[in-house]
C-alpha cells in the first residue's frame, strides 16, 4: 500500500494501532449507490453506517432536481437502468450537483487515480466509471475522492481530535466531522456558528451559510445546539440526524429559506442569550438583548419594559410576551401550509420496506397561534428545534422513521 493510500485510509477508518475497524463494520460500508426500484432518484442504504454519505448525497441530488423543476415524487428521471439515455440524462443531472459540493477532481477505479481538468471532462470520466460507483465499493470509493480532493492535511487541520476516524471503528457510523464535510466542504467537528475557546483551546465550527441544512434530534434533548448557518440554509432541504442515523427533509416552499425576518432575528438574539432553551432569561439581561436588537435601551425605558414584561417580579423575561411587545403581528411570510417530503434510505425504515418520499403537508404556527397537536414523533421533534411550532399531517399510516 502506498503511503498516500495509507494515510487514506487510517483517516477514514482508523490507525492499526489503535485497533482498527472489524470486519462487519467493513462490510456495511460496501455497498455502491444503487437506486430504489420504487423511487428511480432515491438511494437505497443496505444497512446501518453508510448514510453519512449517502444521505448528504441525496440532498445535493434532491437540490438539482428541485432546481430543475422535476415532479412530484422526482420520478422525472431513473438511474436504476443502464447507462441508457435515460440514465445518462440523469448522470447529467446528478453530476453538477457533486460537482458544486466537494469540487471532485480524483476518481479511483481499479486501485487507479484519475486526474481531470475540467466540468465536461469530470462528466466524461463519472460516465465511464457508471459500474463501479453503483458496484460494490462505489460508496467508499466516493468518499475516498472527496478526502483526495480535499487534501488529507486540510481535513486534518480542521477536524477537532485528529486521532478521531471519519468512521467510528466501534459503531459504523460517520462522525459529524464527515458530515459537515460533504455539508459544507470543511471537516469541522461543530455544529455551531463560528469558532469558540474552550480552556484555551480553539474549537471550529461552521463560518458561513450552507447551501443544505442539518438538523438534529440530539438538540432536542440538548446534546448540542446547532446554529444559523446549518439551521437556516439557501434552499429549504435538510439532513436530519437522529442518535444513528441520517434521513432528508426537504420542501420547494422557498419562503421556508428566505431573509430573516425582524421577529426571527429577535427571536435568534434573544435565544442566544438563553443558551439552555428555558424559554426566558433573567431580567438583568433585558437591555443587552435590547441592545443586540438596536431597540431603545435608555435605563428608565428598560425599566418601565421590565415592569411590563414581569408584572408579578418574578425576574425573568419571556420570549412570547417579549416578541408580542416588540414585533406583534409579524408576518413571516410563510404560507399557512405546504407540501413537504421526507428520505429515508433503509428499506426496513420505511413502510412496506419500499424506499419512497413520504409525502405530507407542514404548517408552521406562530407561538401565540393555537396548536393543531398532530403527532409527536422523533421527525417532529428534530424539526421543532428550527420551528418551535411547527405541524405535519403525512399521506402515509405512519409517521416517517428518523432512524
Amino acid at each position: 500500500m502506498s503511503e498516500l493510500n495509507k494515510e487514506v485510509v487510517d483517516l477514514v477508518w482508523g490507525r492499526p494501532s489503535s485497533g482498527g475497524v472489524s470486519a462487519s463494520i467493513f462490510r456495511r460500508w460496501t455497498q455502491g449507490f444503487v437506486f430504489s426500484e420504487n423511487e428511480h432518484t432515491a438511494l437505497e442504504q443496505f444497512e446501518g453506517g453508510p448514510c453519512a454519505v449517502i444521505a448528504p448525497v441525496q440532498v445535493w441530488l434532491n437540490l438539482k432536481l428541485l432546481a430543475i423543476g422535476a415532479k412530484s415524487q422526482f420520478a422525472a428521471f431513473s438511474l436504476s437502468t443502464g447507462p441508457s439515455q435515460t440514465s445518462t440524462r440523469a448522470l447529467d443531472t446528478v453530476n453538477p450537483s457533486i460537482v458544486a459540493l466537494i469540487n471532485l477532481m480524483f476518481l479511483f477505479s481499479s486501485g487507479s487515480k484519475r486526474t481531470v481538468m475540467s466540468v465536461s471532462g469530470l462528466k466524461e470520466e463519472v460516465l465511464s466509471l457508471y459500474h463501479t460507483w453503483r458496484g460494490c465499493c462505489g460508496v467508499l470509493l466516493f468518499l475516498y475522492s472527496v478526502i483526495l480532493t480535499k487534501g488529507i492535511e486540510n481535513i486534518r487541520n480542521e477536524i477537532q481530535d485528529t486521532m478521531e476516524p471519519l468512521i467510528d471503528p466501534v459503531h459504523g457510523h460517520g462522525s459529524q466531522s464527515l458530515v459537515n464535510l460533504l455539508v459544507t466542504g470543511h471537516a469541522v467537528s461543530n455544529v455551531w456558528d463560528g469558532d469558540r475557546e474552550c480552556s484555551g483551546m480553539k474549537l471550529h465550527g461552521i463560518h458561513k451559510q450552507a447551501s443544505v441544512g442539518f438538523l438534529t434530534l440530539m438538540e432536542s434533548l440538548r446534546y448540542c445546539k446547532v446554529g444559523a448557518f446549518l439551521k437556516s440554509p439557501k434552499f429549504p432541504i435538510w439532513i436530519l440526524g437522529s442518535e444513528t442515523h441520517l434521513s432528508v427533509f426537504f420542501t420547494k416552499e422557498m419562503s421556508l429559506v428566505g431573509p430573516e425576518s425582524p421577529s426571527e432575528q429577535a427571536r435568534r438574539v434573544f435565544q442566544s442569550f438563553d443558551p439552555e432553551d428555558n424559554g426566558f432569561i433573567p431580567e438583568s439581561l433585558l437591555e443587552d438583548v435590547m441592545k443586540a436588537l438596536d431597540l431603545v435601551s435608555e435605563p428608565e425605558y428598560v425599566s418601565l419594559v421590565k415592569g411590563k414584561l414581569d408584572p408579578e417580579s418574578l425576574g425573568i423575561i419571556l420570549l412570547g410576551p417579549f416578541l408580542l411587545e416588540f414585533f406583534p403581528d409579524q408576518d413571516s411570510g410563510i404560507p399557512d401550509s405546504f407540501p413537504v417530503y421526507h428520505y429515508n434510505g433503509l428499506k426496513q425504515s420505511n413502510h412496506n420496506e419500499r424506499v419512497e418520499y413520504v409525502e405530507g403537508t407542514s404548517l408552521v404556527l406562530g407561538f401565540e397561534d393555537p396548536m393543531v397537536r398532530t403527532d409527536d414523533t422523533p421527525v417532529k421533534r428534530c424539526l421543532q428545534t428550527k420551528w418551535p411550532y411547527i405541524e405535519l399531517l403525512w399521506t402515509t399510516d405512519r409517521s416517517p422513521s428518523l432512524n
